[in-house]
């Protein structure tokens, strides 16, 4: 009771302070929907159920057995879906043991089996193009969808796209069939109401609502990770529906949930319409998907990187790690150590957001590029090029090879560092086009430590600056000392992580005064 009556004390008696902070903007009252059934009612005739059949290998012990949803044991749930797959066995297999797969005296190999898996979609338009998620339907042999009256359709596959995880089939109908139109997702904003419709463990037409929970989420499943994240109940079979805002829009496509148990927890994950729509558009007129190419390697800008490169603003953009030999960005300018703030007009805010849109911009188009390079903005032009099936990296530029130099310590950086040689090459299974000053010690507790700098990783450059041999690389570091500088930023190359900036602190020498 002290408590509330402080704090109505304090709310009611600082008329000097209430005249000096701005009131808040009055809020419309909030009015719940008193039912989606309206909405709903509109909405079902244009969501189906996808089933797909494929033979697979049989699992060692039990070749027949079909892949069911997990359930406690012992609760209603066990038996309802032990009863549901038992009836979608083949003829004459309910309640059976699994036949011999092989005749007497023939090798013991458990025959194929067919697998039956279960999604959901959508019809965007009237002639039959249904969307749904690309690992609904990969690998099957057969795509059936199923629509709401139960009417089961033969489904052709138009094209797939891997990286956003979308499909685009097309079914046939005697009748124009109903769909339901895109809406705009960067309209649909973290509190507002949305509605979730498939055909969950099988179960279709399901309907479940909730709300947007959080926007621009980075789940680890692609270069292109935009997702929305949502309350609205969504689980197994799910999978390719779609997420409706309040005017029947379709501002999302389900695809994914976080749950350590397999079902829904209450986070789950859709693609934005504004990057499914442009993707399937792809697909439907062309069966592939074309996207700008800018050909770099690139980083996150950390807040001692930024203070390296004197970027003023604090951290953003994305780092050039490297710009690829003979791709469009190294063919306009761009260079190592470069960090883009603006791409085609856009803000770069952070690394993840540039592959994205450099991926939806137009193959071909010549699109202005700021970057900061050197203590300023510079704006350079790049015609991007298509984006390879598989990118695969580009060899650097090869260099003289360095003269042998005996090894040196880095005092203050705990790095023991050598020249490069032939036999260091074949040690740390280096390219035969490497360059740079080989990492042969990383002492403990210190900055290179700290940075996750291993034995043979190569340095670069420090500063932007190249390095060939180990006492290149001490007056580098002395240098930058002499001018307090409180980091140095090293263009690092290792086997698991290719080429990336590593920023460290010139800690003083040991013996130095401190």
């Amino acid at each position: 009771m002290r408590l509330v009556a402080t704090a109505l004390f304090l709310g009611l008696s600082l008329p000097a302070m209430a005249q000096q902070a701005p009131a808040a903007p009055a809020m419309a009252p909030f009015v719940a929907p008193e039912s989606f059934a309206p909405l709903v009612r509109n909405l079902l005739p244009a969501v189906v159920n996808i089933s797909t059949s494929q033979n697979v290998a049989p699992r060692p012990g039990r070749p027949d057995a079909p892949e069911t949803p997990q359930a406690p044991p012992g609760s209603p749930f066990e038996e309802f879906f032990r009863d549901f797959f038992n009836r979608n066995r083949p003829p004459g297999q309910q309640g059976e043991a699994p036949p011999a797969p092989n005749a007497p005296g023939a090798p013991n190999r458990p025959a194929p089996r067919r697998a039956q898996s279960l999604g959901s979609g959508f019809i965007v338009d009237a002639s039959g193009i249904v969307i749904t998620n690309n690992h609904v339907i990969d690998g099957a042999d057969e795509i059936n969808v199923i629509l709401q009256d139960n009417t089961s359709l033969r489904a052709t596959l138009i094209g797939t796209d891997p990286r956003t995880d979308l499909a685009v089939l097309r079914v046939q109908h005697t009748a124009p069939l109903p769909f339901v139109p895109w809406g705009d997702s960067d309209t649909a904003l973290v509190g507002d109401w949305v509605v979730a419709i498939g055909n969950p463990f099988g179960l279709g037409g399901t309907v479940t609502a909730g709300i947007v929970s959080a926007r621009g989420r980075d789940i680890r499943q692609g270069p292109f990770d935009d997702f929305i994240q949502t309350d609205a109940a969504i689980n197994r079979g799910n999978s390719g529906g779609p997420l409706f805002n309040m005017r029947g829009e379709v501002v999302g496509i389900n695809t994914a949930i976080y749950s350590p148990t397999g079902g829904s927890i209450g986070i789950g994950f859709s693609i934005p319409s504004n990057l499914a729509r442009g993707v399937a558009t792809q697909l439907a007129d062309g069966g592939r998907v074309r996207r700008g190419w800018l050909g770099v390697n690139i980083q996150q800008v950390t807040d001692e990187i930024a203070e390296s490169l004197g970027l003023r603003g604090g951290a953003r953009g994305a780092l050039i790690a490297r710009a690829q030999e003979g791709a469009p960005a190294a063919a306009a300018g761009i260079r190592n150590g470069d960090v883009v703030l603006r791409f085609n007009n856009q803000d770069v805010r952070e690394m993840r957001t540039l592959p994205r849109i450099v991926a939806e911009t137009a193959v071909g188009a010549q699109v202005p590029v700021i970057v900061w390079r050197d203590g300023r903005e510079e704006t350079v032009t790049v015609t991007l090029g298509e984006l390879p099936a598989e990118t695969s990296q580009a060899s650097t530029a090869p260099t003289q090879t360095p003269r042998p130099d005996r090894p040196i310590e880095l005092s203050g950086l705990g790095l023991r560092v050598t020249a490069l040689t032939a036999e260091l090459r074949e040690r740390f299974r280096l390219r035969p086009e490497a360059r740079g000053v080989v990492v042969m010690e990383v002492l403990p507790n210190t900055p290179g430590a700290e940075r996750e700098i291993r034995p043979g990783d190569l340095i670069l450059e420090v500063q932007q600056e190249r390095v060939s041999t180990p006492q290149e690389l001490q007056e580098r570091i002395e240098r930058l000392r002499r001018q307090g500088r409180a980091t140095a930023l090293f263009l690092v190359e290792s086997q698991q992580q290719g080429q990336r900036f590593v920023p460290l602190r010139l800690a003083a020498p040991r013996g130095a005064p401190g």
